[in-house]
């Protein structure tokens, strides 16, 4: 089965944190990539939807990201890691987008696909989200066989 959906992580995966908000070289296109990829693309992270707004709004504003972004599903979750069945009922139909392995939800691993960190100094050279590109394209290609 090919995963229809991929739930993307915020801090340290698009931006740097909720407070700097500094976005991720290349995230204007890295979206639009994504964005061809799956069917569905949704926001699942630690920032309550009310901040994630703000800063998807500013992030439109900017340039940094297509305006489409502002208006992305967010996942209303609870517990100490990122459980797919919030997403989708059926595990392997969503993808997890993420730099903290901690996150992933136990059994989960096969749909985590990890984002280096992006972390300070927050290099303008920061080649992560390429990586992820990189990683989300093997992993369709592994689940598809």
């Amino acid at each position: 089965m090919r995963p229809t959906i991929l739930a993307l992580d915020l801090e340290g995966t698009l931006i740097s944190n909720a407070v700097s908000q500094i976005p991720r070289p290349g995230l204007y296109t890295f979206l639009e990539q994504v964005r061809e990829q799956f069917d569905h693309l949704v926001m699942f992270t630690t920032v309550d939807e009310g901040l994630f707004r703000r800063i998807a709004a500013l992030l439109v504003i900017e340039g940094q990201a297509p305006a489409w972004f502002s208006e992305l599903a967010y996942t209303t979750w609870a517990g100490a890691t990122k459980d797919l069945t919030y997403v989708s009922p059926t595990l392997g139909n969503a993808l997890l987008l993420d730099d903290h392995g901690a996150y992933v939800h136990a059994g989960q691993k096969p749909w985590w696909i990890e984002v280096p960190l992006f972390g300070s100094p927050y290099e303008a050279t920061d080649t992560g989200l390429n990586i992820a590109q990189q990683r989300i394209e093997q992993r369709l290609r592994e689940l598809i066989r």
